[in-house]
């Protein structure tokens, strides 16, 4: 069974993903998909991560851009799109969970949903952004 911070990160990229197509429906998107969650932890956490990545979607989109060499941002699949946006933003705002953590949960979340070449190519992108850009105070956890 998948730990709770899993079945959040999960939820928390298909409303990224349901966003790249429906971008003014958040709200709607929320709660269809979140809507159901029965655990009130998971629920605001959901809320907290999928709120946080939309109010800063041009400035992590553009932190992702800064790291894609010979790629274009609009030439990333949506569910790579989602979940890089996703540890991004965990990377730089969520300050209990360490680098590493986020860095293999990305990693897995792209090899279950989308190819191993997507492990790959998260793990490339995400590994820079940590390097260069996550807190000094995550490098203790």
């Amino acid at each position: 069974m998948a730990s709770k911070r899993r079945v959040l990160r999960e939820i928390v990229v298909k409303i990224l993903f349901q966003l790249d197509f429906r971008p003014d429906e958040f709200e709607n998107i929320f709660y269809e998909l979140a809507g159901k969650i029965k655990d009130l932890k998971i629920k605001t956490d959901v809320e907290r991560y999928a709120r946080g990545i939309y109010e800063r979607i041009t400035e992590i989109d553009n932190l992702i851009s800064q790291h894609l060499i010979n790629w274009d941002f609009s030439r990333i699949s949506y569910l790579e799109r989602s979940i890089l946006r996703l540890g991004t933003y965990e990377l730089l705002y969520e300050m209990d969970v360490p680098i590493e953590v986020t860095l293999d949960e990305m990693i897995e979340i792209a090899k279950k949903y989308g190819s191993e070449e997507s492990g790959k190519f998260i793990n490339g992108i995400l590994d820079k952004i940590a390097k260069l850009h996550a807190p000094k105070e995550k490098y203790n956890l």
